[in-house]
């Protein structure tokens, strides 16, 4: 029997999407209510592709958790000018720069390849450059705040604290750059990343150049796994920092409700990112 409920989810995102591209001049240019401001810096990386996404994003956070010092759209260089401009505008703290800018130096020869041009190796490539002027947020184009992200300006602020990362809710992963099962313990999402102080990727490094194959999608996600483990650190809490696909088929979002700061609608549930939007309550 068809799953009407899902099938219904999906049409509704799907709608709500279209509505809110065709729309995004006009969304631009309205102010948003910002009561707090984050001691710390955020940075996203998306495409053209993404735009409508990267909006929402970025209006839902500073709604609810507040203005950060500077917020870095950095882009995989697919944006039109049209685009670039639209980002500019929504708030003072935006900035937009090219993936160019942000290839970690040190880099062996043999892998600046991937860091330069494959989609998943360029948002690495930003991902290992931070922080550089205190702590920084890392955060997907697909993460949406909501009211309970006001608890985001609490985030540890200290060098020596352990980096803070979205547990994943399965191993997505490149299983190539793994040597044994205890490696695949605590998978971390690139989604959302918080890091107060640089940490070591050469063993992550080492792992890449050892590939006898090219990189795939997961290679990244897999990389800052085994770096992020390495250094310590720490899951967010997963009752708030909500990455879940078990409410793929139903036509509600389980997850979504003020006490939540924020949510990563990766692909299965990428409609749910819309639906949940177009409810007025968390409409932006």
């Amino acid at each position: 029997m068809p799953n009407y409920g899902y099938h219904l989810a999906r049409a509704k995102g799907a709608w709500f999407r279209r509505l809110y591209r065709a729309r995004l001049g006009a969304i631009a240019r309205r102010s948003i209510p910002v009561s707090a401001t984050l001691p710390f810096e955020i940075f996203s990386y998306s495409g053209e592709n993404m735009v409508p996404e990267q909006v929402a994003s970025i209006r839902s956070l500073l709604r609810f958790a507040g203005r950060p010092e500077l917020f870095t759209v950095v882009s995989d260089g697919t944006h039109s000018e049209r685009s670039l401009e639209l980002l500019r505008r929504l708030d003072p703290c935006l900035r937009v720069s090219p993936a160019s800018a942000w290839q970690p130096p040190d880099i062996p020869p043999a892998a600046r390849p991937y860091f330069a041009t494959h989609p998943t190796g360029k948002q690495l490539a930003l991902i290992m450059s931070l922080p550089r002027n205190g702590p920084a947020l890392y955060v997907d184009s697909d993460v949406l705040f909501f009211p309970g992200a006001r608890i985001l300006s609490s985030l540890p602020g200290q060098s020596d604290g352990p980096p803070l990362y979205l547990g994943d809710c399965r191993l997505s992963a490149d299983e190539r750059l793994y040597r044994g099962e205890n490696e695949k313990k605590n998978p971390v999402n690139t989604g959302v990343l918080f890091l107060t102080r640089k940490i070591d990727w050469s063993k992550s490094i080492a792992r890449l150049l050892e590939l006898e194959a090219a990189p795939n999608f997961f290679t990244n996600q897999t990389m800052t796994h085994l770096a992020m483990t390495a250094a310590g650190a720490a899951p967010l809490d997963p009752a708030k920092f909500v990455l879940q696909l078990d409410d793929q088929f139903e036509f509600s979002d389980r997850y979504a409700g003020p006490d939540l700061v924020l949510r990563h609608y990766v692909n299965p549930v990428r409609h749910k990112f819309w639906s949940t939007l177009a409810r007025e309550k968390f409409s932006s």
